[in-house]
């Protein structure tokens, strides 16, 4: 049974992860082909940070998930505060459920509406484009937000309560037993948020698709104009480097969470 097991996780491991190895692989191709290895080489590399449109394009995408990610990660961790000190069980879990909509939402219906209110708007006020960087921005930081909610809580859950009440009866004002208290003790789960958000943003390609103007290009929808076409294998070059970096922040994350709960369990005991 235990082999059966074994087997089956293998495979679907497998599955995972096979697409990412043979695009590595092949991002060190000398040729073109995507089947047959002509040698290796750092040819695409090379072309890859010559090429200016791809250059521009990750360029916006970073802003894009950096931006985005920053300004959910605040807005997030607020409203998860607010949700956790409610007083009022019926109010939190309704609150949750409406935060879990975006997240339960088929990310077609939310580009679409989003679309639609962002021109709706634009009308209102007569802008001349309904569509730019700022409303592909106002989107990934309304899909950012559930999950940095979800990746807070339970990291203020988790941390003793008693701990901001000794902090003010030391002379701390309930804002300053926040900072100095609280916030170091959810920081792992700020950072892990934070992460996510920016992973999220990263590889959208649907509700950017539909709230995108014609002035801002990403990634992911530069990559879906090549498919019209055929990729170029600078990209397979692009997509190793960007899943190397998500790899390595995926690492930092787990070292550092690893750290906190040694810290926490110390603590306790």
């Amino acid at each position: 049974m235990r082999s059966v097991r074994s087997i089956f996780m293998g495979l679907v491991y497998m599955f995972l992860y096979a697409p990412i190895m043979i695009l590595v692989f092949f991002s060190f191709n000398a040729g073109k082909s995507t089947s047959v290895f002509s040698g290796f080489s750092l040819k695409w590399y090379g072309e890859l940070f010559s090429n200016g449109e791809a250059m521009n394009a990750l360029g916006n995408t970073l802003l894009l998930a950096v931006t985005s990610a920053l300004i959910a990660t605040v807005i997030g961790t607020v409203a998860a505060v607010g949700i956790y000190n409610m007083r009022s069980k019926f109010l939190s879990s309704t609150v949750m459920s409406v935060t879990n909509i975006p997240m339960m939402n088929p990310d077609i219906v939310t580009g679409v509406s989003l679309m639609l209110l962002f021109v709706f708007v634009g009308r209102l006020v007569g802008a001349a484009t309904s569509l730019n960087f700022v409303t592909l921005l106002i989107a990934h930081v309304t899909f950012n937000i559930p999950y940095v909610i979800l990746n807070v809580l339970p990291k203020l859950r988790q941390t003793d309560s008693r701990l901001s009440e000794a902090a003010q009866d030391l002379g701390c004002t309930p804002v300053q037993a926040f900072f100095k208290v609280v916030l170091p003790s959810i920081a792992p789960g700020i950072f892990a948020a934070l992460l996510m958000a920016f992973t999220l943003s990263l590889d959208d390609f649907v509700i950017s698709y539909y709230t995108n103007g014609a002035d801002f290009q990403t990634l992911p929808l530069m990559i879906y104009s090549m498919t019209k076409k055929t990729v170029r294998p600078d990209m397979y070059a692009l997509s190793t480097l960007i899943f190397v970096t998500i790899l390595i922040l995926l690492i930092v994350s787990n070292i550092l969470q690893e750290k906190s709960d040694k810290k926490n369990r110390k603590g306790i005991n």
